[in-house]
Protein backbone atom coordinates (compact mmCIF):
# COMPACT_ATOMS: atom_id res chain seq x y z
CA UNK A 1 0.00 0.00 0.00
CA UNK A 2 2.94 2.26 0.85
CA UNK A 3 4.31 1.90 -2.67
CA UNK A 4 0.96 2.36 -4.02
CA UNK A 5 0.85 5.60 -2.72
CA UNK A 6 4.78 6.75 -3.37
CA UNK A 7 4.04 5.28 -6.56
CA UNK A 8 0.94 7.63 -6.84
CA UNK A 9 2.93 11.11 -5.50
CA UNK A 10 5.90 10.51 -7.69
CA UNK A 11 3.52 10.08 -10.87
CA UNK A 12 1.54 12.83 -9.65
CA UNK A 13 4.14 15.36 -8.15
CA UNK A 14 1.52 17.81 -7.18
CA UNK A 15 0.21 15.78 -4.41
CA UNK A 16 3.33 15.74 -2.50
CA UNK A 17 2.89 19.23 -2.00
CA UNK A 18 -0.77 19.32 -1.20
CA UNK A 19 -0.67 16.85 1.51
CA UNK A 20 2.49 18.61 2.61
CA UNK A 21 0.52 22.22 2.92
CA UNK A 22 -2.65 20.60 3.98
CA UNK A 23 -0.88 19.00 6.80
CA UNK A 24 1.60 21.75 7.78
CA UNK A 25 -0.75 24.75 7.84
CA UNK A 26 -3.07 23.74 10.33
CA UNK A 27 0.14 22.67 12.23
CA UNK A 28 0.97 26.53 12.24
CA UNK A 29 -1.80 27.56 13.61
CA UNK A 30 -1.91 25.12 16.40
CA UNK A 31 1.84 26.37 17.42
CA UNK A 32 0.30 30.22 17.28
CA UNK A 33 -2.80 28.89 19.06
CA UNK A 34 -0.38 27.24 21.58
CA UNK A 35 2.49 30.04 21.46
CA UNK A 36 -0.28 33.03 21.54
CA UNK A 37 -3.61 32.09 22.48
CA UNK A 38 -2.06 29.57 25.06
CA UNK A 39 -4.89 26.94 24.02
CA UNK A 40 -4.22 23.86 24.97
CA UNK A 41 -5.43 20.10 23.24
CA UNK A 42 -9.19 20.18 24.63
CA UNK A 43 -9.09 24.10 23.87
CA UNK A 44 -8.03 24.07 20.79
CA UNK A 45 -10.24 25.55 17.89
CA UNK A 46 -10.33 22.72 15.65
CA UNK A 47 -12.22 24.78 13.23
CA UNK A 48 -9.67 27.38 12.80
CA UNK A 49 -7.13 23.88 11.97
CA UNK A 50 -9.77 22.86 9.24
CA UNK A 51 -10.17 25.76 7.56
CA UNK A 52 -6.37 26.33 7.57
CA UNK A 53 -5.71 22.86 6.08
CA UNK A 54 -8.10 23.62 3.70
CA UNK A 55 -6.31 26.66 2.27
CA UNK A 56 -3.01 24.42 2.39
CA UNK A 57 -4.08 21.96 0.43
CA UNK A 58 -6.50 23.14 -2.32
CA UNK A 59 -4.66 26.68 -2.34
CA UNK A 60 -1.38 26.45 -1.76
CA UNK A 61 -0.52 23.17 -2.68
CA UNK A 62 -1.17 23.71 -6.14
CA UNK A 63 0.01 27.10 -6.64
CA UNK A 64 3.50 26.61 -5.11
CA UNK A 65 3.87 23.61 -7.15
CA UNK A 66 3.31 25.67 -10.44
CA UNK A 67 5.34 28.36 -9.16
CA UNK A 68 8.42 26.03 -8.62
CA UNK A 69 7.49 24.56 -11.86
CA UNK A 70 7.67 27.78 -13.68
CA UNK A 71 10.36 29.37 -11.91
CA UNK A 72 12.35 25.91 -12.92
CA UNK A 73 11.68 26.28 -16.91
CA UNK A 74 12.62 30.43 -16.75
CA UNK A 75 15.50 29.61 -14.32
CA UNK A 76 16.49 26.04 -15.27
CA UNK A 77 20.31 26.38 -13.85
CA UNK A 78 20.71 26.46 -9.50
CA UNK A 79 23.69 28.65 -9.14
CA UNK A 80 23.26 31.16 -6.97
CA UNK A 81 22.70 33.94 -9.86
CA UNK A 82 19.18 32.21 -10.90
CA UNK A 83 18.25 30.94 -7.26
CA UNK A 84 18.49 34.76 -6.34
CA UNK A 85 16.47 35.79 -9.50
CA UNK A 86 13.70 33.06 -8.75
CA UNK A 87 13.80 34.72 -5.24
CA UNK A 88 13.26 37.94 -6.00
CA UNK A 89 10.76 37.59 -9.05
CA UNK A 90 8.70 35.32 -6.25
CA UNK A 91 8.46 37.96 -3.73
CA UNK A 92 7.50 40.46 -6.64
CA UNK A 93 4.91 38.12 -8.48
CA UNK A 94 3.72 35.02 -6.68
CA UNK A 95 3.93 36.47 -2.81
CA UNK A 96 1.70 39.38 -3.25
CA UNK A 97 -0.98 37.08 -4.87
CA UNK A 98 -0.03 33.99 -2.15
CA UNK A 99 -0.73 36.79 1.05
CA UNK A 100 -3.63 38.43 -0.60
CA UNK A 101 -5.48 35.00 -0.77
CA UNK A 102 -5.00 34.03 2.40
CA UNK A 103 -6.23 36.90 3.72
CA UNK A 104 -8.99 36.96 1.49
CA UNK A 105 -9.91 33.28 1.74
CA UNK A 106 -9.62 33.01 5.19
CA UNK A 107 -11.56 35.66 6.03
CA UNK A 108 -14.68 34.55 4.04
CA UNK A 109 -14.25 30.96 5.86
CA UNK A 110 -14.78 32.80 8.98
CA UNK A 111 -18.16 33.38 7.53
CA UNK A 112 -17.54 37.30 6.68
CA UNK A 113 -18.66 39.09 3.47
CA UNK A 114 -16.77 39.88 0.76
CA UNK A 115 -16.25 43.69 1.88
CA UNK A 116 -14.83 42.65 5.07
CA UNK A 117 -12.96 39.79 2.80
CA UNK A 118 -11.58 42.87 0.81
CA UNK A 119 -11.06 45.29 4.08
CA UNK A 120 -9.28 42.55 5.16
CA UNK A 121 -6.68 42.36 2.75
CA UNK A 122 -6.30 46.07 2.61
CA UNK A 123 -5.82 46.48 6.50
CA UNK A 124 -3.26 43.56 6.86
CA UNK A 125 -1.30 42.87 3.38
CA UNK A 126 1.38 45.20 3.79
CA UNK A 127 2.70 44.46 7.54
CA UNK A 128 2.31 41.02 6.43
CA UNK A 129 4.20 41.63 3.18
CA UNK A 130 6.74 43.27 4.79
CA UNK A 131 8.12 40.79 6.69
CA UNK A 132 7.76 38.44 3.81
CA UNK A 133 10.02 40.33 2.01
CA UNK A 134 13.07 39.48 4.40
CA UNK A 135 11.90 36.18 5.44
CA UNK A 136 10.97 34.37 1.59
CA UNK A 137 13.95 35.19 -0.43
CA UNK A 138 16.73 33.79 1.87
CA UNK A 139 14.50 30.69 2.28
CA UNK A 140 13.58 30.52 -1.52
CA UNK A 141 17.63 31.46 -2.29
CA UNK A 142 18.61 28.50 -0.11
CA UNK A 143 15.79 26.46 -1.85
CA UNK A 144 16.51 26.68 -5.14
CA UNK A 145 20.31 27.27 -4.66
CA UNK A 146 20.55 23.41 -3.04
CA UNK A 147 17.35 21.51 -2.51
CA UNK A 148 16.56 18.84 -5.44
CA UNK A 149 13.76 19.93 -7.78
CA UNK A 150 11.69 16.92 -6.89
CA UNK A 151 11.97 17.91 -2.79
CA UNK A 152 11.70 22.35 -3.28
CA UNK A 153 8.18 22.04 -2.99
CA UNK A 154 8.31 20.23 0.42
CA UNK A 155 11.24 22.14 1.78
CA UNK A 156 8.96 25.58 1.09
CA UNK A 157 6.17 23.58 2.89
CA UNK A 158 8.39 23.07 6.08
CA UNK A 159 9.26 27.12 5.93
CA UNK A 160 5.11 27.99 4.34
CA UNK A 161 4.57 26.46 8.04
CA UNK A 162 6.16 28.92 9.65
CA UNK A 163 5.18 31.58 7.70
CA UNK A 164 1.48 30.58 8.64
CA UNK A 165 2.26 30.69 11.90
CA UNK A 166 3.27 34.09 11.78
CA UNK A 167 0.13 35.30 9.62
CA UNK A 168 -2.18 33.72 12.45
CA UNK A 169 0.06 35.29 15.14
CA UNK A 170 -1.00 38.75 13.51
CA UNK A 171 -4.34 37.63 12.45
CA UNK A 172 -4.60 36.86 16.09
CA UNK A 173 -2.96 40.10 17.44
CA UNK A 174 -5.36 42.31 15.15
CA UNK A 175 -8.67 40.35 16.48
CA UNK A 176 -7.71 40.66 20.25
CA UNK A 177 -5.71 44.23 20.72
CA UNK A 178 -5.88 43.87 24.44
CA UNK A 179 -4.15 40.44 24.65
CA UNK A 180 -0.67 41.22 26.60
CA UNK A 181 1.98 39.64 24.70
CA UNK A 182 5.57 39.87 24.74
CA UNK A 183 5.66 41.02 21.33
CA UNK A 184 9.80 41.39 21.15
CA UNK A 185 9.91 37.27 22.26
CA UNK A 186 7.35 35.93 19.67
CA UNK A 187 9.17 38.32 16.71
CA UNK A 188 12.75 37.27 17.57
CA UNK A 189 11.28 33.18 18.00
CA UNK A 190 9.97 33.97 14.33
CA UNK A 191 13.30 35.35 13.06
CA UNK A 192 15.46 31.85 14.54
CA UNK A 193 13.22 29.67 13.07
Amino acid sequence: MWRNFVNFTNKYKIIRGMISYGTLWPCGSLIEQTLIEKRTFQTYDWMKCVKFSLFGFFFMGPTIYVWIRLAGIMWPRTDIKSSLCKAITEQTAYDPMAISSFLFFMTLMEGNTYEMAKKEVSNKFFDAYKVGVIYWPCVQTVNFAFVPARNQVVFTSFFSMCWTTFLAYVKFLQLHPNVDVDHHAVDIHFLEM
